[in-house]
């Protein structure tokens, strides 16, 4: 076994042994306490969220005083007091009513860990990729907070700075990152956003 593919199992197996619906939560969370991106009492709103193990590491970080509300075309399973999950497509028009209807006031986090079905070829995954991480940005307009923080999945490739460029002109501080519970392998990379314009 190669030591990727050991380390990828060890993520795996944690989320098994501490309850995450998926290994994905460990990338989120490196991130919650590197960057201190979810705080108690605060309304996080996810894009892209099934199966729901970043929904379980928003709802932790938030605490009973927080909300998190998760979007994805698939459903979420998952009961915790303060988590709401809306079965939606991120580029469905009605979109933005539920969510006016859903959110209690401004989020004070914008999560986005949106990726298409992988078809294999490259070009067209990491240009659809970035389509739907762009509905995101365009939601998160009119849903965060000012001085609001937000994360962005980006698959790496050709329209990579496009995406750092439209959200550092948006926000003060705008930072890559490559979670540990990523494959080394993977085009994923990470865009941690501080302090929303």
């Amino acid at each position: 076994m190669r030591l990727e593919d050991a380390r990828r199992d060890q993520y795996r197996k944690l989320a098994r042994e501490e309850g995450y619906k998926s290994r994905a939560a460990y990338k989120l969370l490196e991130s919650v306490r590197k960057y201190r991106l979810i705080e108690r009492g605060d309304v996080v709103l996810d894009f892209g969220a099934a199966p729901g193990g970043w929904l379980q590491v928003a709802a932790e970080a938030a605490g009973d005083s927080g909300l998190v509300v998760g979007v994805d075309l698939e459903p979420v399973s998952l009961r915790l007091d303060n988590v709401l999950a809306i079965q939606a497509d991120v580029k469905s028009p009605d979109l933005a009513v539920r969510l006016d209807r859903a959110l209690p006031r401004k989020a004070d986090v914008v999560l986005s860990d949106l990726a298409p079905q992988v078809m294999g070829t490259w070009d067209l995954d990491h240009f659809r990729q970035v389509e739907l991480t762009l509905a995101a940005v365009d939601l998160m307009g009119r849903f965060l907070r000012k001085g609001g923080k937000a994360m962005f999945k980006v698959f790496d490739g050709e329209r990579f700075g496009e995406v750092r460029s439209l959200l550092s002109a948006r926000f003060e501080k705008v930072l890559v990152t490559k979670p540990k519970a990523s494959r080394r392998a993977s085009a994923e990379l990470y865009l941690v956003c501080l302090g929303l314009l």
